[in-house]
Order: structure tokens, then C-alpha cells, then sequence
């Protein structure tokens, strides 16, 4: 069956595997996937060896937690019939070329990079001053590239890492995109459109090389997307050839920013483990609805009879998640006339999160009662992402001159 022309771009996203997830993880990253694997060819993979970056000293809970999340996934929705699942490390090609590009990467463009100092502030109680902990945006690199991902579902504060990841792409490029025969290879690519498509394609080439025009070149890139007619190997000529760096062996990427999506925890604060605030996927319906009814409100309402203020309420923070505008003015008119209580205000909350949860710990029961068929899936998603990253490094491999017969 022919993929549409969204669902032939590929997206890459992974996870780190260092404990059970929560309804943070879902409405923000989750949810979102859930949605991609219908539009785009999706493949989706167990971060473990990022993981190892700031986990090395205690390496048992990547083990533990890896099937776990993996049964969570599949749980929230992830289909393995749309999308690829699968495990980093079982991929040994992430690491070659995360060896190899390091060759070529600038130290400096690794220093740069905003989360590099932040996470070491973040997280002071590990020694992060190791070679992996510096090296871990141009791992997620190699993750991209390896793959030849079109898009890369990120937040704004991540949009740094595909950035890097581009211009890595571009100095690689830049250094091993000149085959033998570049020029003839281009031309005999371009007469495959037919002469109408192959002036098009010249015009707009010609407005980005003489004149800067950016939106002449994305133009391009959509023109040559939609070539039915050309083979792999040509239209990444042909993509380096609009911008004159010769074959594009490893495609840059590029950020498909996703809604933030800040799901609270119990405190009001970002939902995360590091803060003690969260509700886990599966966890039992009894504590789930403990947790919610003892939450902390408005300090202001010591008694019943006291009005509050639903702005400094972590309550409130739940309901602008889950509940309609008809319930919010409910909670807006009680809480500030001391017209409900807090359980009062509580209890929408604690129906929507049961609701949302329940198909998914049945789901996730099912399938911990079956693990030998989450081992089929991601035993299937392994072969998939292996024969992909194997066809990238084959390229790559000849590029560097390292494709020894």
C-alpha cells in the first residue's frame, strides 16, 4: 500500500527507562505518540544507554524498568502494528556511528548545548563530569541520523538538540557528500523528472544559491519528497545539491514541536519522581483516589466556611486539565464563596483520573500476563531498526572510506 507523502517521512523518539510512568509521561509524551504513529512512519525506542548517562552507579533500575515501560507503552496506546518499537543497545550500529561522528564534531558544540549545564546543576547529588555525560547530544544524534528521521517530536527547551543534530548532519555531509562523479550522478537524477519538474527544481535551486531564498529551498525539499520516480540514493544527491554540500548522506531533521502539555502533580509543581508528586499509570484505583482526596488546596481554607482561591490551588491545576469549562466555573464560583468544599472540588478529578486510567492498567494487566508476546513485539521492532541503521552505516561506512573489502 502506498504511504501518503507524511506517512513516508519517518519521526524518531525515545524514552529513558528509570521507572514506572505516570500521567506526566502520558499527556506529555504519551498521548502525543499515540497520535503521530497514524500520521507518520514512527519508530519509537527504549532509551537505555541514555539512560546510562546519568544512571551508571545504579544500573538496576534501567534493567528493571525497561519491560516495565515498554508494557506501559502498549498500554497507552502505542500499536506495534503502526509504529516501530524497539531497544536501543539492541542496535549496536547507534554506537558506531556515535564513535564516528564524534571524529568529526567540534568539542565546543557539545559545551554549548543549554540542558549540558543545566542537568548538571539539576542534578549535583551525580558525578556527572564523564566523557558520556558530555557526549549525550551527539548520541541522540547518531539515534536520529542512524535512522535518516525527517522529524523529531520535541518541546521548545529541546529544539537545541535537533539543532545540533543538523548541523552535524551538515558537517558530515559537507566532509563525505562528494562521491566520485557527483556533478554527472546529479544531472542524470534531474533528467529522471521529466523536463518540466527538472526546471522547477533548477529555478528553485538557483533563488536559495543566489539569492538566499530560504523559502524557495523548503519548497525544494517538499518538490523532491513527493519524486516518485527517483531512487534513494538521487533524491539525497539532489537534496545536497540545492544547497551545495554534494550528497546528503545523513538528512538533517527537523523539530516537529509538540503542544506543552505541563500535567501538575499532587503538589501543584511539574509532575516528576525527583519531587515525590506523581500518580503512576498503574497504580490501584484505591490509592489513586487517596492521593487526589489528600492532596494539599488553598491554604487559605482552613475551615469550610472559609472562601478560597482556585489560582493557588494545585486542585485547579487539575482541572484545567481535565475538566470543562461548565465544571471550572463551578469550582471558580464555590471555591471563592466557600459554596463547596474541597473534597466537593476533588471529586470531578478523581472520576476523570479513574476514568483515564482504567482501560490502560487493563490493558497493561494483559499484557504482564503475557510478557513472552511484549518480547515477540520488541524482538520485531529490534530486526526492523537493525535493518534500517544497518543500510545507513553501509553509506556511511563507504563515505568514510572504512568499507573495507
Amino acid at each position: 500500500m502506498a504511504l501518503s507523502s507524511l506517512q513516508s517521512q519517518r519521526v524518531l523518539s525515545g524514552m529513558r527507562p528509570t521507572g514506572q510512568l505516570h500521567l506526566g509521561h502520558y499527556h506529555g509524551v504519551l498521548k502525543n505518540w499515540a497520535q503521530l504513529q497514524h500520521e507518520y512512519n514512527c519508530f519509537f525506542f527504549v532509551a537505555d544507554w541514555h539512560a546510562l548517562t546519568t544512571e551508571y552507579e545504579n544500573p538496576q533500575v534501567i534493567t528493571e524498568s525497561v519491560w516495565d515501560m515498554v508494557i506501559d507503552w502498549l498500554a497507552a496506546g502505542i500499536e506495534p502494528s503502526a509504529a516501530t518499537l524497539f531497544i536501543q543497545s539492541k542496535v549496536p550500529e547507534h554506537a558506531e556511528l556515535h564513535l564516528l561522528l564524534s571524529m568529526v564534531t567540534p568539542l565546543g558544540w557539545l559545551e554549548r548545548v543549554p540542558t549540558y549545564k543545566d542537568q548538571q546543576e539539576k542534578l549535583k547529588e551525580k558525578d556527572l563530569a564523564t566523557y558520556g555525560f558530555l557526549g549525550y547530544p551527539l548520541l541522540q544524534s547518531a539515534d536520529i541520523l542512524i535512522y535518516r528521521a525527517t522529524k523529531v517530536p520535541v518541546g521548545e527547551d529541546q529544539v537545541p538538540h535537533v539543532e545540533i543534530t543538523r548541523e552535524i548532519a551538515r558537517r558530515f555531509n559537507h566532509l563525505y557528500g562528494r562521491e566520485p562523479g557527483f556533478e554527472e550522478l546529479v544531472e542524470a537524477a534531474i533528467k529522471k523528472m521529466g523536463k518540466k519538474n527538472a526546471q522547477l527544481y533548477r529555478e528553485l535551486r538557483r533563488r536559495f544559491q543566489e539569492q538566499g531564498d530560504v523559502e524557495a529551498l523548503e519548497k525544494a525539499r517538499a518538490f523532491l519528497e513527493n519524486q516518485q520516480n527517483l531512487t534513494l540514493g538521487d533524491r539525497e544527491r539532489l537534496f545536497g545539491y540545492l544547497e551545495g554540500i554534494g550528497k546528503a548522506i545523513l538528512p538533517e531533521p527537523q523539530a516537529l514541536l509538540t503542544p506543552a502539555a505541563r500535567m501538575p502533580g499532587l503538589d501543584g509543581q511539574k509532575m516528576s519522581k525527583s519531587y515525590g508528586n506523581t500518580i503512576a499509570l498503574r497504580e490501584p484505583p484505591e490509592q489513586v483516589e487517596h492521593k487526589l482526596r489528600t492532596m494539599p488546596t488553598d491554604p487559605a481554607r482552613v475551615r469550610r466556611s472559609d472562601p478560597g482561591d482556585p489560582d493557588k490551588c494545585p486542585v485547579w491545576q487539575f482541572h484545567l486539565v481535565y475538566s470543562n469549562e461548565e465544571v471550572k466555573e463551578w469550582v471558580q464560583k464555590g471555591c471563592r464563596t466557600a459554596g463547596i468544599g474541597c473534597l466537593d472540588c476533588k471529586q470531578p478529578i478523581v472520576e476523570a483520573i479513574q476514568s483515564e486510567l482504567k482501560p490502560i492498567r487493563e490493558r497493561a494487566q494483559e499484557y504482564a500476563r503475557h510478557p513472552e508476546e511484549v518480547q515477540r513485539i520488541i524482538n520485531e521492532g529490534n530486526e526492523v531498526a537493525r535493518e534500517v541503521a544497518r543500510e545507513t552505516m553501509e553509506e556511511v561506512r563507504q563515505a568514510m572510506g572504512l568499507s573495507y573489502r
